[in-house]
């Protein structure tokens, strides 16, 4: 049967149409489906925050306090300070003594222990005693032999003198008798004297200390013969450590500017030990070991160029030993007047040199550079870059930062003086 063709072509047209939502539907589909991961990522994504707004430029000045905690603060303490000349030195025994046999024999015992201190007449070492025993006595039998030759000569002497004058006896024979008498006193000296040397060789076989000190090891065992003709093998060694020396060198140009600062004025032998010496061993703050001039060489050492300044100190513990380096400071005689000193912690370092941090009067921080002088005690001397009215952090470094407002807490020298380094 033939359709009309009214018919086909609306057929048609109700096919393209249904087709074409078909086709509007599934393409939306698709596109549903391939939004939904970017719309996960970008929910996902970090939320940016809008710019701030830009702030104006501020000055140090005008910042917040670096610390609501006050910075301690001191000005400079201002006094008379004496000019010092600072050397290396090192330290010397008073008495260093090599313990020697004096007489032949053989060494029976050694009453010490290496490295004991001992005092002056401890015994130390014995030597064999038994032959200078029996020459001891042998020495006192020839006294009382020459006693009774004396004896008798005085005797006989006023005998034959009275025969004489009964015309019994001969002159010669009172002479003889004269003689005899005379010849007996000098026996009888000879005989004291070889008691004396024989009372002498005894005693030097007990060797003793001759100073208080310490004993070093023994370098000879017991059982060996000492004190051979030729033979001067110490027995031990022995230093005295109370007191001690205390000896440097100064160079001619130290020497030169000394003697200007005394203005040519020559120290007596008498002053010369009452010039006080500072000692401190390497490592000690300060100089808390104290002394005094003991020696000044007449003339510089032609090798060196220097000049030999010996001082001498009490060491009663025995702090200091023969050898030790120790920093040494001898006084100038020059007062430099109303120097600025402040405490040596509060100096800081970096490249440009040493440097203190100064408050100014806006109550900010500033960094300055000064030089510095001699140490006195803990504190330290300002010659330059100090002024009497500056305020000087000595606490909490870390927190005042150059350029930085803080609030300063003004304190004395003495109080930093006592407490710990920042």
């Amino acid at each position: 049967m033939k359709i009309p063709f009214a018919i086909v072509r609306w057929r048609r047209a109700h096919l393209f149409v249904a087709l074409a939502l078909m086709a509007a539907a599934g393409y939306g589909a698709a596109i549903i489906i391939h939004q939904r991961p970017f719309e996960v990522a970008a929910a996902a994504a970090p939320r940016i925050p809008p710019a701030p707004l830009p702030a104006s430029a501020v000055t140090p000045a005008q910042l917040p306090s670096a610390t609501s905690q006050p910075i301690p603060v001191v000005t400079p303490k201002s006094q008379n300070v004496t000019s010092y000349v600072e050397v290396t030195g090192n330290a010397a025994s008073v008495n260093d003594v090599k313990l020697l046999a004096r007489v032949e024999g053989y060494l029976e015992q050694i009453h010490y222990e290496d490295g004991q201190f001992v005092k002056k007449g401890d015994l130390l070492f014995t030597i064999q005693q038994d032959q200078y025993k029996d020459q001891l006595q042998q020495a006192l039998a020839q006294v009382l032999a020459a006693q009774a030759a004396l004896t008798h000569a005085k005797t006989e002497v006023v005998r034959y003198t009275a025969l004489l004058k009964k015309d019994a006896a001969t002159q010669v024979e009172v002479d003889n008798w004269v003689y005899q008498r005379a010849s007996a006193e000098a026996q009888l000296l000879s005989a004291k004297a070889q008691v004396a040397l024989a009372e002498l060789n005894l005693g030097y076989t007990e060797v003793r200390a001759p100073f208080d000190g310490i004993v070093g090891k023994h370098l000879i065992d017991p059982g060996n013969v000492v004190g051979g003709s030729g033979q001067q093998a110490a027995l031990a060694e022995i230093t005295q450590l109370d007191p001690i020396y205390m000896v440097a060198n100064l160079s001619e140009q130290q020497v030169t500017q000394i003697r200007q600062n005394l203005n040519q004025h020559r120290l007596t032998f008498a002053d010369l030990h009452k010039v006080p010496v500072g000692v401190a061993l390497q490592g000690q703050t300060g100089f808390p070991l104290q002394g005094t001039i003991e020696y000044v060489a007449p003339a510089l050492d032609p090798a060196t160029g220097t000049l030999l300044v010996r001082g001498i100190l009490a060491n009663p513990d025995r702090t200091l030993l023969p050898g030790f380096f120790v920093n040494i400071r001898l006084p100038m005689e020059r007062v430099s007047q109303s120097a600025l000193l402040v405490p040596d912690r509060s100096l800081q370092e970096d490249q440009g040199g040493r440097y203190l941090l100064i408050v100014n009067k806006d109550n900010v921080v500033e960094q300055r550079y000064v030089q510095l002088g001699q140490l006195d005690g803990a504190l330290r001397v300002i010659t330059s870059g100090l002024k009497p009215d500056d305020r000087v952090v000595v606490g909490d470094l870390w927190r005042a930062n150059p350029g930085t407002k803080v609030t300063p807490q003004l304190t004395t020298i003495e109080a930093t003086s006592a407490g710990t380094k920042p």
